[in-house]
């Protein structure tokens, strides 16, 4: 465990280092930074002592160890749009946008699973077909359109869930969550099923194929001969090893749902990193868009390493080293 915890400690930091010269080529190479600080009228003499205050005048590989240098202790530079630390923006953005997810997956895997389950033992009923239509449905249409039409019936027609804004949040030594008061809970809901229902459809198409797959081995047919009851086989056997690629893909699947929430936030209002970063690209803010690139790295190496050590808690019989014990 101890080797395999350090390999891929080491394999991290290499992802770490590329994509932080990916962001540092970002911040460096896409448009000039002074031009983002200063404005149009401002002196030549201003502007090279601004140039050379932020050390863009150093060699390039000194640039690139300094930026990663403060990107390992959370100094990401200055925002150009709202004069402030991008870490402390993040900081307010990220609660909103880890609250999100958090629901969003959950809802993903929890009804995914579920119906992925009764798709797969129900196989030829019209409750089968309906699902499988549901999911292709669930698959094909754009996400941005599933917000609106979300809203169009929840919020502007029943007017049962609001559409926009995360609601009344209760701040929790320096956590802001929407999980303590009505109206947080209540705004989660419509944004929660928009970001997860892609995931939910896939990971319900997933677990109805290796369902089937498994209740077709010897192992199953070998249990019913032996007489154990149909639920302990469908539950007790045939799940257990259909869900080692549900992990794979709900870790995977996590990280997107973190990463590529722009639309869902957007659609919403919803005060998060998404909607930041969206800003961001929307006024060239180029340090909080490089902060997000190597969030959003850091976000699928950890993912990836939990995704790792739960494949052993799931299957025993996969070791850490990948071999078969």
């Amino acid at each position: 465990m101890i080797a395999f915890l350090v390999r891929r400690v080491l394999q991290a930091i290499g992802v770490f280092l590329a994509v932080g010269v990916i962001a540092f080529t970002m911040f460096r190479f896409v448009g000039d930074p002074v031009n983002q600080i200063v404005s149009l009228d401002t002196p030549y003499e201003e502007r090279m002592k601004i140039r050379a205050s932020l050390g863009l005048d150093d060699p390039i590989p000194v640039q690139i160890g300094r930026y990663l240098g403060r990107a390992v202790t959370g100094d990401f530079g200055i925002s150009y749009q709202f004069r402030q630390p991008v870490s402390a923006l993040f900081a307010e953005r990220l609660p909103a946008t880890l609250e999100l997810a958090l629901c969003a997956t959950i809802f993903a895997l929890g009804l995914g699973v579920l119906l992925g389950v009764v798709a797969a033992l129900k196989r030829g009923t019209a409750l089968a077909a309906t699902l499988e239509t549901v999911s292709l449905l669930g698959i094909s249409l754009p996400t941005f359109l599933i917000g609106i039409l979300l809203i169009y019936v929840f919020s502007e027609s029943l007017r049962w869930l609001p559409s926009f804004g995360r609601g009344d949040v209760v701040n929790v030594g320096g956590w802001t969550t929407g999980f303590l008061t009505r109206s947080g809970l209540l705004a989660l809901v419509l944004p929660s099923i928009t970001l997860g229902l892609f995931q939910m459809t896939l990971v319900m198409r997933l677990v109805r194929a290796e369902m089937l797959e498994v209740l077709r081995t010897d192992y199953i047919r070998f249990a019913r001969a032996r007489g154990l009851r149909t639920r302990a086989i469908h539950f007790g056997h045939a799940l257990k090893n259909t869900l080692i690629p549900v992990i794979t893909i709900a870790g995977l699947q996590l990280g997107s749902v973190i990463a590529f929430s722009i639309i869902t936030e957007t659609v919403f209002q919803w005060p998060g990193m998404g909607f930041l970063f969206l800003q961001a690209v929307q006024n060239v803010d180029i340090p909080i868009m490089a902060a997000y690139l190597l969030l959003v790295a850091f976000i699928f190496v950890t993912i990836n390493l939990v995704v790792d050590i739960l494949y052993t808690a799931v299957d025993p019989r996969i070791t850490i080293s990948g071999r078969p014990s």
